[in-house]
Parts: C-alpha cells; sequence; structure tokens
C-alpha cells in the first residue's frame, strides 16, 4: 500500500466522490422511544462503500426543521454502532444530526477489518461524510462540506484522529481512550504485547476476519515473538500519527490512567503533535480505561457536548472545560463500595516531564535470569479481563498492590523515604546499565509504592514499561521512560525500581539469558505543579453532625437494630444458584429512564435457561449486574443465599463467557487454558482441568496449536476456560456467535452436559430455535421487564397465544385493530398469518366473533408451536 499521495495534502477519496449507494431502509423514519423530550428521529441505512462493502448506519436528528452541526460517532473495536446508540439519541436531542455505522467487520456491516485502514475504514467516514453534505437537515459551510464533528472511543477514537488527518472537512473531533501510533501501543520499545494482541484478533472474530496482510502480520511476530520492521511500517500507516502535520481541528483528547493497551502517552505524542499544528487543544486523564475503572461516561459525554457547543455550533459561551484535566482517587465512598474522584487541573498541558524531582536509589549491581521459555512470568496486568470494578488497575489506585515478581528473575533498587506527600505526574525516568549474555536483553522497567512496614508494594495503575535493549552483551546505557501515571507517594513510604525479565502481557526471549543491571543515576520524577486539585467543598456533616448524632443516640435507645453494608446470607436459598428480586437500574443521569425495571425470577439447579429478549431489553445490563460488574438501584441478586456486590466472595462459583478471549495462537488449547488459570492465583488442582475438557468435548484438539482451530473449537475453548474450577453457575452471552449448524449442536451438547451433573447454566441468545432445543427454562424481557418466565413446553405450548390462518394475506392496520379488541394482550403478522396472545379471561370463541365482524378471512384458528411465534407475541413485535 502506497500512502505517499496521500500524505502530501489532504485529499478527497475519489470514490468518495460518487453517490453512496442506499441499499436499504431509505427514507424509513421511526420515533426513537424515549421518556426525555424532545423527541428524535432514527433512519437506518445500509450503503454500499464500493468493492462490494456494505456498512450499516444509523442516522439521528432533532425533531422540527432546521439545519444543525453534524457528528460521526465510531464505535470501540469489536462492537458496532448499536454500542452508541444511547449516545446519538442524546447529542440529537442536543441540536445535532448524528450518523454512527458499523465498521468493516463489525455489526451487519460487511468487509474485511483492516484497523483503519486509510484505503478502507477512514475512506468510508469520508464517504458518510459526502453523505451528510447532501441531507436537508445538515448544516453546510459549503456546498459539499458539512460542519461535522467525529468522536469515538478506542477504534473509534482513532478513526476521529484519521479522519481530521485525510479529510479537510472535519471541523472539530474527540477522541477517547485510543491510539496515536498504533505500532508503538502493541510493540512498546520493540517488545511485542502478545495479550492484548491476541484479544484484538480474537474480538474481531479471529484472524480470517482481517485484512490478509493484517493476519499474516500478527501469525508472524505471534510465531518469533518479535515484531520486525514490516510489521512496525504496516501499523504505523495505519496509524494518526502518519498524518500528523495535518490535524489542525480543535481536539479533545480523552485518555484513560488505568490502560495498559493505550497508556497516557499516547495520548501526549497526539497533543503534542495537533498543538504544534496551531489547533486548539485539551487534555482529560479520566480514571478508567481499558483495563477497567470508572470511564466517567456523564462526565466525558457532557465535556464533548460543551467541545462540540463551542466549536461546531459556534456558541462562544460554552464552556470547553480547563487545557488539562485529572480525575484523582480520593478513597472509597463506605456506603456503597465505589470510588471517589476528584479533579484536578491546569490552564496549560504540562506534557509528561513537567517540575521533575530527582530522587537517588540505591543497589548495588545485580544479576538476575531469564528462565527457559520466558516461565513462569511476572504478573503486573491482565489484559481482557480488567473490565470489572474489582480490576487490577483500579485495586492499585487505592493502595492495594497485586503483583508478582519472581526471585531471581529481577533487579531491585529503593529509595530512602519520601520526607512529605509526593505526587508524581508524569513519566518517570532513569538511566540503567544493561548487559547480557545473550545478543539482545529485554527488560520490564516498574515503579512501585513500598509502604511501611508488611504491606504490599504498590504498583500504580498496573503498568511496566517494556524495553528491548539491542546488542547487550557489550553492555549499554539505556534510559527508561517509566509510564506516565498520576500517584500520590506518602510521607514515610519508598520509591523501588525493578527490572523484571519477563512479564505474562508481553512476548520474552525463550532462550535463557543471564542480565546484568546496574543505576547509572538519580530517578527524575515528574510533580507537574502547576496542577491544582479542586479543594474538597465542606462536608454537610460538619453542619447536620450534632443533630443528627442527638436522633441517632435516640434510635439506638429505641431500637436494637443496626443496619450493615451487606445483606447477611438467606440460610434458606444456600442451595438456590439464582434469586432475582425487585432488580431495577436506571440509565446513567436519568431519574426515570430505565434499563432494567423490576425484575424478579428464580433459577434452580440443573436448569439451562435461557435468557430472551430484543435488543434494549436489557439483557445484558442484567447479567452484568448478575457478575457484579455494576450495581443495580433497586431490588437484590442472590446467588446461593449470597447477596451479589462487586468482589463479593461467591462470585468464585460463577463462571462467565461474555466475550471472545484472548488466546496465543502460537500455544496449544491446553497450555493457554493452564495460563489463565495459573495468572488467577488459584491453585492448579482447582481448576478441574481435565473435567472441563472432557465436558467442551475438544479431544486431541488440545494439543494443538490454537491458530489451527476453527471458529468453533476456539468458541468451545473459550468455554471451557469459563468452566475452570467448575463453577455452579455458568453465564454463557451469544455463546453460538459466528458457528455453523454442525458447531451450534455441538454447543448445546457441552451446555446440556454442563448442567446434567447438577449445575446451572444461563444463556443469552438471539438463536430461538437452537434455545428452544437447549434450554430447560426460559425467561423473556422487553424494555427492560419480565414478560414471562417458566419451562420451555409451558412457554411454548402456552393456551393463551393463537395462530389465525388467513385465506388471504393480511396488512398492518388488520393486525392493530386485532390488537385492539376487547381481550386481546397483542396481535403480529406472521407469514403463516396472525399471531395473538389472549390477556386473562380472553377466548378464542369470543376472538373468532370479532374477526368476523372485522371482515378477516379466518380459515383457521389453533395454538401455536414455535418459540418464535410465542417470542414474537410474547414482546408485541418489537424485536
Amino acid at each position: 500500500m502506497d500512502l505517499r499521495g496521500l500524505l502530501r495534502r489532504p485529499r478527497r477519496w475519489a470514490a468518495a466522490g460518487a453517490a453512496v449507494v442506499l441499499l436499504a431502509g431509505a427514507g424509513t423514519w421511526t420515533a426513537v422511544a424515549s421518556d426525555d423530550p424532545p423527541a428524535v428521529h432514527r433512519a437506518d441505512r445500509v450503503m454500499s462503500m464500493g468493492g462490494g462493502v456494505r456498512v450499516d448506519t444509523s442516522y439521528f436528528t432533532p425533531a422540527g426543521a432546521g439545519r444543525h452541526p453534524a457528528v460521526l460517532l465510531g464505535h470501540g473495536f469489536g462492537g458496532s454502532k448499536d454500542d452508541v446508540r444511547r449516545q446519538a439519541e442524546d447529542l440529537a436531542r442536543d441540536g445535532y444530526a448524528v450518523l454512527t455505522w458499523s465498521a468493516r467487520g463489525f455489526g451487519r456491516s460487511t468487509g474485511r477489518i483492516g484497523l483503519n485502514d486509510p484505503e478502507a475504514e477512514v475512506a468510508d467516514v469520508s464517504r458518510l461524510i459526502d453523505w451528510l453534505a447532501r441531507q436537508p437537515q445538515v448544516r453546510l459551510d459549503r456546498p459539499g462540506d458539512p460542519r461535522v464533528g467525529v468522536a469515538g472511543a478506542s477504534y473509534g477514537g482513532a478513526v476521529s484522529l484519521l479522519a481530521a488527518g485525510y479529510d479537510h472537512r472535519v471541523d472539530a473531533i474527540a477522541p477517547a481512550i485510543t491510539y496515536w501510533n498504533l505500532a508503538d501501543a502493541l510493540f512498546p520499545n520493540g517488545v511485542f504485547k502478545k495479550l492484548w494482541a491476541g484479544v484484538f484478533i480474537n474480538s474481531g472474530g479471529g484472524c480470517d476476519r482481517f485484512e490478509a496482510e493484517l493476519c499474516r502480520m500478527y501469525q508472524r511476530v505471534a510465531e518469533s515473538g518479535r515484531p520486525d520492521t514490516q510489521a512496525r511500517r504496516l501499523l504505523q500507516e495505519r496509524s494518526p500519527s502518519a498524518v500528523a502535520g495535518r490535524i489542525k481541528v480543535p481536539t479533545l483528547l480523552v485518555q484513560g490512567q488505568t490502560d495498559s493497551l493505550f497508556p497516557l502517552g499516547q495520548a501526549d505524542a497526539a497533543a503534542e503533535a495537533i498543538k504544534a499544528n496551531g489547533a486548539p487543544v485539551a487534555v482529560d486523564w479520566i480514571a478508567g480505561g481499558h483495563d477497567g475503572g470508572d470511564l466517567e461516561g456523564s462526565r466525558v459525554g457532557s465535556r464533548v457536548r460543551d467541545w462540540f457547543d463551542r466549536y461546531l455550533k459556534g456558541d462562544r459561551g460554552a464552556g470547553t472545560g480547563p487545557a488539562f484535566r485529572i480525575s484523582r482517587t480520593g478513597g472509597v465512598d463506605s456506603t456503597d463500595g465505589t470510588t471517589r474522584l476528584r479533579g484536578a487541573s491546569a490552564d496549560t498541558y504540562p506534557g509528561l516531564a513537567s517540575g521533575e524531582r530527582s530522587i537517588a536509589l540505591t543497589g548495588r549491581r545485580q544479576r538476575f535470569q531469564n528462565p527457559a521459555g520466558a516461565n513462569p512470568p511476572a504478573v503486573s496486568s491482565l489484559p481482557g479481563i480488567g473490565g470489572a470494578d474489582g480490576s487490577l488497575a483500579q485495586l492499585s489506585a487505592l493502595g492495594v498492590g497485586v503483583s508478582l515478581d519472581f526471585p531471581g528473575q529481577y533487579a531491585a533498587f529503593e529509595s530512602a523515604p519520601v520526607g512529605g506527600d509526593l505526587r508524581i505526574t508524569g513519566s518517570p525516568t532513569v538511566t540503567v546499565r544493561v548487559s547480557s549474555t545473550g545478543d539482545d536483553a529485554v527488560l520490564f522497567a516498574k515503579l512501585y509504592d513500598v509502604g511501611p512496614g508488611k504491606a504490599r508494594p504498590v504498583l500504580p495503575a498496573q503498568l511496566v514499561d517494556p524495553v528491548r535493549i539491542e546488542g547487550a552483551k557489550a553492555g549499554k546505557d539505556v534510559t527508561l521512560t517509566l509510564p506516565a501515571v498520576d500517584h500520590q507517594v506518602l510521607k514515610g513510604h519508598r520509591l523501588r525500581l525493578v527490572l523484571a525479565s519477563t512479564d505474562l502481557a508481553y512476548a520474552s526471549p525463550a532462550n535463557p539469558a543471564t542480565y546484568t543491571v546496574a543505576l547509572r543515576g538519580d530517578l527524575k520524577v515528574p510533580t507537574a505543579p502547576a496542577v491544582t486539585t479542586a479543594a474538597a467543598p465542606l462536608p454537610a456533616w460538619v453542619w447536620w453532625l450534632p443533630v443528627a448524632g442527638l436522633a441517632a443516640a435516640l434510635a439506638l435507645l429505641l431500637t436494637a437494630r443496626r443496619r450493615t453494608a451487606t445483606p447477611a446470607p438467606d440460610p434458606g436459598l444456600a442451595h438456590v444458584p439464582l434469586l432475582i428480586t425487585g432488580l431495577s437500574k436506571r440509565y446513567a443521569g436519568s431519574a426515570d429512564r430505565y434499563a432494567v425495571r423490576d425484575l424478579s425470577f428464580r433459577v434452580e439447579r440443573g436448569q439451562v435457561l435461557g435468557l430472551l429478549g430484543p435488543n434494549g431489553a436489557g439483557k445484558t445490563t442484567t447479567l452484568r449486574m448478575l457478575m457484579g460488574l455494576i450495581r443495580p438501584d433497586d431490588g437484590e441478586i442472590r446467588v446461593f443465599g449470597h447477596a451479589i456486590r462487586p468482589g463479593a466472595p461467591v462470585l468464585s462459583r460463577v463462571g462467565a463467557f461474555v466475550e471472545g478471549a484472548g488466546f496465543l495462537p502460537h500455544l496449544s488449547g491446553r497450555e493457554n487454558l493452564r495460563l489463565y488459570w495459573r495468572a488467577t492465583g488459584r491453585p492448579a488442582e482447582d481448576a478441574h482441568l481435565d473435567e472441563a475438557l472432557e465436558i467442551a468435548g475438544l479431544g486431541d484438539a488440545l494439543a494443538r496449536a490454537v491458530r489451527t482451530y476453527s471458529q468453533g473449537m476456539r468458541q468451545r475453548l473459550a468455554i471451557a476456560q469459563a468452566m475452570l474450577g467448575l463453577p455452579d453457575l455458568l453465564i454463557l452471552d451469544e455463546p453460538t456467535n459466528g458457528l455453523d449448524p454442525p458447531q451450534i449442536r455441538e454447543m448445546r451438547e457441552v451446555m446440556i452436559r454442563y448442567a446434567a451433573g447438577g449445575r446451572t447454566v444461563i444463556v443469552s441468545s438471539h438463536l430461538l430455535a437452537e434455545v428452544e432445543q437447549s434450554c430447560t427454562h426460559l425467561v423473556v424481557m422487553d424494555r427492560g421487564r419480565l414478560v414471562q418466565a417458566g419451562p420451555v413446553g409451558e412457554i411454548v405450548g402456552s393456551g393463551d397465544t393463537l395462530l389465525i390462518g388467513t385465506a388471504t394475506p393480511m396488512d398492518g392496520p388488520v393486525a392493530e385493530k386485532v390488537a385492539a379488541l376487547p381481550g386481546v394482550a397483542s396481535a403480529v403478522l406472521t407469514e403463516d398469518g396472525i399471531l395473538v396472545r389472549l390477556e386473562p379471561g380472553g377466548t378464542p370463541q369470543a376472538l373468532v366473533a370479532e374477526l368476523v365482524r372485522l371482515d378477516v378471512p379466518v380459515a383457521s384458528v389453533g395454538p401455536h408451536r414455535r418459540l418464535e411465534d410465542a417470542f414474537l407475541t410474547l414482546i408485541g413485535g418489537t424485536a
């Protein structure tokens, strides 16, 4: 691929000049359901991008006439346009015309994944801008040039930067937790970030879903464990850094502090480059990231809207916030266990080396080993499984040490206790002398905060700096730039520099070697003195404490009851896998819009329960609450009698498959599972590896490299990983995605075998025929509420649903009239007639009489027998 022509100047894509072909949905407008005025209109279209590629889009516009600035909203890797629907609706309510799309290879869009290939995904964005320029709702700066901004997180964030570099019509961007140079992100300092790369490939659906040259590159690097020049060039060409000099629009960079995939240094490089072009730039370090933590969705969403109000609407009164802001951890709220955040800011972006302070380290010249096969590896982060509220990175922010270094595999240098509190904001640096018995050395540098006594050292944000030193046999002086963090070291604590030979998340040389390391100077620590933390408001308890204290004392005298933060276990439910009672979860920032509302159901041992519902029914939110990833606003979840909270011990009895697992392609299936279990820190004998593998039914394939697996085999391996430890409750979210019919049948047998041992399986799936064959019980949800629960046979064969066969095909208005009849709960048109669900008290005889009165040509009346029919009637056709 030749980018030289593209790099010379901003250009319009030749193919984009032609009209985008609308393949489906043109002019189909529907009102988006919402409790919040004003109304939003949505139109879904599948557009042809040329070359046989079709891109699925949704267009959201405010109600009423007039032209509005436009926003293109991209999604994260592995997702689709549906992931950003609510953000699109919110922006549309604020007066924007919003276009979302599923990138190539994701959702309903076709084509191969190109990792934001300028000739593919980036060109698609220019074609979408062409389309926006022709819409009557969009404000134009000139013919063919709409007023447009681009925003998105991760994959979508990178394409917003690239769009600004390749298309001069982009007016403002707001990328979040994304990369500036993808080669630096996945091959930092020449070291292969193997686990994150594996997560990329697997969440994309496997190597064959990518452009062929990307697949070949990944397989080559994964096998060798070392990125080559061609691999770096391939990723650099797909990076915003390739067009650094051409991004000249107002840019809000939101980057995560708990992010071992795209650390803060990526946003720093972007900020410096775009600022050098003369464009306004603001940088916002949020508490969360790809490794978990709080993504601050509500606050960030408000700031993005303000940014676009200023630079797209031209509202000079819109507050765009400080040039630099950090969210800092302020402890844990004792009432609900959530992390408290406080903002700190500066009028200018300080970079990563502001206010450097020298700190002396002590330690002799040290030797340590790189073990054969780089095994066992040290542990810092666990990519791909750190998104829960209890992620390693979040625990480290709260002062809990969770890292692991093996004796004899690292060198350590330590400071004296600091004389006062020390705030590190940026990237510390240190120079060391490195030599190796081999030609090269790979080191992993990390800076621990070591408290007094026996407290475990804390690795801020669980971040390490990998570095490859070539020609190390002769010895080299190397300056290490450690990952950027914002971390407070308390008075009396020490700083400990550790240089390890291995790390679980990265590829290390397989050949054994001895490394020798010595200090060559002090540790340089940035303190960013211009950054100030907002003063905390005077707590309300200062004013009401005396009165409340008196009232509390009186209450304690009158009652012997005392509140506890966590409900006590219920012995009567000790053998009940799951009981959900009155569960509700509101949308962020809303008092009366619910994702889940007043949901109650019970699951018993040995059941395979299917969780069904249309998109937006609340299934995923329910599963996330069940796994302790988010907290309900009301109601309760009990697993074997224990109330679910983030980090609840009973969650060790729950296994979950909610996304594709990131397997290492060069390792066998068995080796991948052993590596995963070792990373959990639990005893090997507790894994029950052989039992899980027998249930998964992979046979001799376990000894083969995972890169040789079919999609179905990878899926079964992922299920086996979820079954490690033989959890009593197994949760599977869309386990048959991407499988062909024989593979789906095999997956069905896996679920049935697992439950046959007295365990329980909950499966969320959109394949109704498969659910009917594999599940014993069903829970049907719609719009966040329970519609019906019970055995499959009872729901499928429910006597309150009838199939009305008609002599001639019926149209929509007839179904609406039938649905309005007395005694009818819902009516849905099908190919076979009309499916009618009766209300309690409704009878077939009364229904037939009313149908005759309406001149409906009734040919037959009988109960339905398919789950698909039952599902459609239960949800009233909203799927």
